[in-house]
């Protein structure tokens, strides 16, 4: 990066669009309850042992195409084979003041539930809706051998998973097979996420996650990458065959595309802005093609083929605007 005097052609930041939103929020009421304790988290066993499968939606309440693949799972009544499946509804509150006239609003009702996963911020006195909540789920997220964290994404992106920065959570990753695109990477500058936390990042743990951005996050098609994660996970686990609720496996499945994160780009002022709408997945051929402004600092691909990760086009000062990463041999 260098400095140098803003180009006063370079576009602003797009206005939000209006995004059009396919998908009916489903009603949580039988979960609500939660059946150990947990308000929103339902346990379903096998008698035969077996790992203990922690799958999460609404860690932001707009997400809710994940929530959507764990109320139709539990309504067909999917139980594992073996082991335990925990399924979580995170951040209710928020979820519950979803208005598809103003989607983008419910991410969280004070802060972002996905940035408090430190032990440091969850052992402190500081308080919030989304800390207290963390607070109150982390004993169930503390017994998972293996966690599924499903998310979605505002902008226009490829369907990625997130593996942290462990080989288990590669080679999870890869086991599970959808999405495709599998991103090592070390989390963001504005806090810790719950794929980052205690022994999931410990690599000489074995417990394991994984984060999947099944898509847009309003969109059918999110819904349908969402449930393929799920059910390549517990096929990969032997913890269920067939099932009415899953769908079949990929005839010819195709191969797992790795990347790992060079560069996290923070946004450091509110005029951050790209050169152009970049989309999620997009490789910039060339290295030190010019990316992004950012007040006065140039934003510049540091290698040739630099995949971008999820851009955000309209990054709010100190979060993290795009990451850049280079694709990895299989």
């Amino acid at each position: 990066m260098s400095e140098t005097p803003l180009d006063t052609t370079l576009p602003a930041q797009p206005p939000l669009p209006a995004f059009d939103v396919q998908l009916t929020p489903p009603d949580l009421a039988p979960w609500r309850g939660g059946d150990h304790g947990v308000p929103g988290f339902i346990t379903r066993g096998a008698a035969q042992p077996g790992p203990h499968v922690v799958l999460v939606a609404l860690i932001h309440g707009n997400e809710i195409a994940g929530a959507i693949v764990l109320d139709r799972l539990l309504r067909a009544g999917f139980w594992p084979r073996r082991g335990q499946i925990t399924f979580g509804f995170a951040n209710l509150a928020a979820f519950d003041r979803f208005d598809a006239a103003q989607p983008t609003a419910s991410r969280f009702l004070d802060e972002d539930m996905n940035r408090l996963w430190d032990p440091a911020v969850l052992d402190g006195a500081r308080r919030s809706a989304e800390l207290d909540r963390a607070r109150a789920i982390r004993p169930v997220i503390e017994s998972a051998d293996i966690l599924l964290d499903l998310h979605s994404m505002l902008w226009p992106s490829e369907a990625l998973m997130l593996c942290g920065g462990t080989p288990k959570g590669r080679a999870l990753a890869h086991a599970i097979g959808v999405p495709e695109l599998v991103i090592a990477d070390h989390g963001h500058v504005s806090g810790r996420r719950l794929l980052d936390f205690g022994r999931f990042a410990n690599a000489a743990a074995m417990p394991a996650a994984v984060l999947v951005e099944a898509g847009q996050h309003w969109e059918h098609a999110t819904v349908d990458v969402t449930l393929a994660a799920v059910a390549g996970l517990v096929r990969h686990l032997d913890m269920a065959r067939e099932h009415p609720a899953l769908p079949p496996p990929p005839a010819d499945p195709p191969a797992t595309r790795f990347a790992e994160v060079t560069q996290v780009v923070t946004a450091a002022t509110s005029g951050f802005a790209f050169t152009r709408p970049f989309r999620g997945g997009e490789v910039v051929r060339e290295r030190g093609t010019l990316i992004a402004i950012d007040g006065g600092t140039e934003i510049r691909t540091p290698h040739d083929n630099c995949l971008l990760v999820m851009p955000s086009l309209r990054p709010s000062r100190g979060h993290t605007a795009v990451r850049l990463a280079r694709i990895l041999a299989a």
